[in-house]
């Protein structure tokens, strides 16, 4: 095990490259689509049917590309959360075992961010461009991924965002307090066993409302969302535990300040 002054800058480097990852993918999802960061060479009347696309090399090979980037995303998220791999990460890294996950996941997204090669000239399964649907609907998209953004940074503060980021497991680890998880409740534990991504319902608004959904986009949203419904395996008892928790959250949200008691 590395010594504790190791693993403090070590689980920081990686919440780092964590939180600038998540501010550009933020970019990558919401505002490059939203404010037109994506070229149109020709313009719209230049874009190909389905039919002809599934001739087009031009548009099959960085469809190709793209797909083996979110594959690649996809095996590294999916593999690295598999027990038997975060047993032998556990092994060999201990503490930070969480941070590494975190650190991989990080790279491969931005490798996908960072490669992703747009198809502006391939068909649009829609597209806003009479108006009053030109001016509406892309600020309505803009609202509601505004709204998705505030509401998954709020989720991931109930689940504990620094324990998700690997800094809480440091930080116990340290002082000698154990694991976190030991911590919660068998409830708590199984519903994060069945909780892969507790946001899926906003990233699913994010990945999908947006004024103008080309190729590379519809790739993008198909793969991400088939990943999403399989990565959850939510039951009633899950459900019930998460009403009770949204329950007493509201309750102590709603009880009067000891001040205003007085």
């Amino acid at each position: 095990m590395a010594p504790a002054l190791l693993l403090i800058p070590a689980a920081l480097a990686s919440f780092i490259l964590a939180f600038g990852t998540g501010v550009e993918f933020v970019r990558f999802t919401s505002l490059r689509p939203l404010l037109g960061g994506i070229p149109e060479p020709g313009g719209p009347d230049a874009r190909q049917g389905w039919l002809a696309a599934l001739q087009d090399r031009s548009i099959l090979v960085p469809l190709a590309w793209d797909l083996g980037l979110l594959l690649l995303f996809v095996g590294q998220h999916s593999l690295m959360a598999t027990e038997t791999v975060k047993a032998w990460m556990s092994r060999y890294f201990g503490v930070l075992q969480r941070s590494l996950y975190v650190a991989c996941t990080a790279l491969a997204l931005q490798l996908v961010m960072r490669y992703w090669e747009p198809v502006p000239r391939g068909p649009v399964l829609w597209e806003a461009r009479a108006e009053p649907w030109a001016t509406w609907v892309p600020l309505l998209c803009f609202v509601l991924h505004v709204i998705s953004w505030l509401l998954i940074f709020s989720i991931l503060l109930v689940f504990d965002y620094a324990e998700l980021m690997g800094l809480k497991q440091v930080y116990y680890h340290v002082l000698g307090l154990g694991e976190p998880l030991a911590l919660k409740s068998p409830r708590a534990l199984r519903l994060f066993s069945h909780l892969r991504h507790p946001v899926c319902v906003e990233l699913l608004t994010v990945l999908w409302v947006v004024p103008t959904l080309g190729t590379d986009r519809l790739l993008l949203a198909l793969l991400l969302t088939l990943y999403l419904g399989l990565a959850h395996g939510l039951d009633q008892q899950d459900l019930r535990y998460l009403r009770a928790q949204l329950q007493r959250k509201l309750h102590l949200l709603s009880r009067p300040q000891e001040g205003e008691a007085k």
